[in-house]
Formats: C-alpha cells, sequence, structure tokens
C-alpha cells in the first residue's frame, strides 16, 4: 500500500547537532589560535578538521554536504549601477 503524496510525512530539513566537547584549555587555546589564523572560529576549525580526518580515513559519508559558508551569498555577476 502506497500513501498519497498529500499524506506522506514531510521530512524536516536536517538540523546542525549541537556537541558538549570538553578540552585541556590548552588544547583549546592552540585550536583557537590556528582558527584565528585561518579566519575561522574555533567551532569552524573543530568541524573542518573533523571533516578531514574523516575523509582521509574513508568514513565521510558520501552525501555530507560542504561546511557552510558565512557572509553574504555570491552575487550574480552583475555589475551594481553606479549612483
Amino acid at each position: 500500500m502506497t500513501i498519497p503524496p498529500e499524506e506522506t510525512p514531510r521530512r524536516r530539513p536536517q538540523q546542525r547537532k549541537q556537541v558538549l566537547l570538553r578540552l585541556d584549555p590548552l588544547v583549546y587555546e592552540a585550536l583557537a589560535r590556528w582558527a584565528g589564523d585561518e579566519l575561522r572560529s574555533a567551532n569552524a576549525q573543530i568541524e573542518f578538521l573533523l571533516r578531514r580526518a574523516l575523509a582521509e580515513a574513508g568514513r565521510l559519508p558520501g552525501g555530507t554536504k560542504p561546511i557552510p559558508r558565512r557572509g553574504r551569498p555570491p552575487g550574480s555577476g552583475k555589475p551594481e549601477p553606479e549612483a
């Protein structure tokens, strides 16, 4: 039996998981400095490093989306009219 399309449960967009991570203060300081050097937050740096480690180990799931970029979305490529 198939469920009519109007009755199929809708999948909610996947939300990012929140994880409590306890780190040695010196490890966190080193991580924060590294993140600052690469213009990332400490959280973004942790995700970057985890993704890289997973990819190198061949364990990054195939459907994994890229890390969301911060800032404005790219423009259409058309120059804005001068005022």
